[in-house]
């Protein structure tokens, strides 16, 4: 299949590497162009814009950072509204979106496609970027069914297991941003615990063990606790992507006139840790920083 990759961030480029190996033809295109180089020494086109890219692609995938980035690149700017990758791409083509963006995005998706004669599905990932390097990602999949069938040999180079949500492709991203909140609600109960744990003279990895295994026994929370207490060196997902993610789940849940408390509460702490400086740390290990920096003033009170 001709496939248009876009977005070769962290996520993005071990994902397209997967899919050339699946034995794909990719068109490839990153904002930053170095990004893209690896991949055409593999084998992969360069396109100098996203439009080209898309031009005469079979399916179109992107990974791109945020709401402001997808609607850049898939709507146009007013500045150059005949950029847009929606116009470009032919009626009749698949738009598979795996970025994590807002729910009210995805409506306006489903409506653009549709009043083009596009298929869309909205396949949002579950994983860090060496889980995306195994091909080991955890998909949540909506869309409408021919769609999703059509998509399915494409997701499947990427993950052990494809989710399918409904046949509104906004679902998959609710769920992905449900799934989020649940991370940092995890993170936030294992800092609050290791600070418990080690003011009581236990190692916060023996606690982790026992605990884990007495109670989870669930690989994700130890491998989260272990990014918390042996920081990578380079972070896998930032505060400040948590932060975004989390400022959409809210608004999701506004919309259906939904208050969720925990939500709120972790927003504050989002937004304290980029006010000291953690904005570009790991997600687990500054959320862990914060408890344990929260920790300190509580005992100064």
């Amino acid at each position: 299949m001709k496939i248009a990759f876009l977005g070769l961030g962290k996520m993005g480029s071990p994902m397209a590497a997967r899919l050339m190996h699946a034995g794909h033809t990719l068109t490839v295109w990153n904002r930053s162009a170095d990004r893209a180089q690896p991949l055409v020494c593999a084998g992969a086109t360069r396109a100098t814009s996203p439009a080209q890219a898309v031009a005469d692609a079979d399916a179109v995938l992107t990974m791109l950072f945020d709401d402001a980035a997808n609607e850049d690149v898939l709507l146009g700017t007013k500045a150059e509204p005949s950029s847009a990758v929606l116009d470009a791409m032919q009626p009749g083509a698949l738009h598979i979106a795996f970025s994590t963006i807002s729910v009210a995005l995805s409506q306006r998706l489903t409506v653009e496609h549709a009043r083009r004669g596009q298929k869309y599905v909205a396949a949002p990932v579950f994983g860090r970027p060496n889980v995306a390097e195994e091909g080991r990602l955890w998909i949540a999949a909506a869309g409408a069914d021919e769609a999703v069938t059509m998509a399915r040999p494409l997701l499947q180079p990427l993950s052990r297991g494809i989710s399918v949500i409904g046949k509104e492709p906004s679902q998959a991203h609710a769920l992905k941003l449900g799934g989020n909140f649940l991370i940092s609600a995890m993170i936030h109960s294992l800092g609050e615990a290791f600070v418990y744990a080690e003011k009581q003279g236990i190692d916060p990895a023996v606690f982790l063990e026992t605990v884990n295994n007495a109670l989870f026994q669930s690989p994700f929370y130890a491998a989260y606790g272990n990014i918390m207490l042996n920081p990578p060196r380079e972070p896998g997902a930032t505060i400040s992507l948590g932060a975004k993610d989390l400022r959409l789940l809210r608004e999701a849940a506004s919309a259906r006139q939904t208050r969720l408390s925990l939500a709120d509460a972790l927003a504050e702490i989002f937004t304290e840790a980029q006010q000291v400086g953690l904005a570009d740390e790991d997600w687990a290990v500054g959320q862990y920083r914060m408890a344990q920096q929260r920790g300190a003033i509580r005992r100064q009170l």
